[in-house]
């Protein structure tokens, strides 16, 4: 097999297995959601009057 397949053969092996992983954390991780309160600095913010 010439260098130039097997290099490509090489790469697609890698992205294939690259893709795979992230399929699968999509997929079998769910994050659990909270609540993130941020607080905003009051000088800041434009005043009123």
């Amino acid at each position: 097999m010439p260098t130039l397949f097997r290099f490509l053969l090489v790469i697609a092996v890698l992205a294939g297995l690259g893709f795979a992983a992230m399929f699968a954390l999509a997929t079998f991780v769910n994050p659990d959601p909270r609540e993130i309160t941020v607080p905003v600095p009051t000088q800041r913010t434009p005043s009123s009057s």
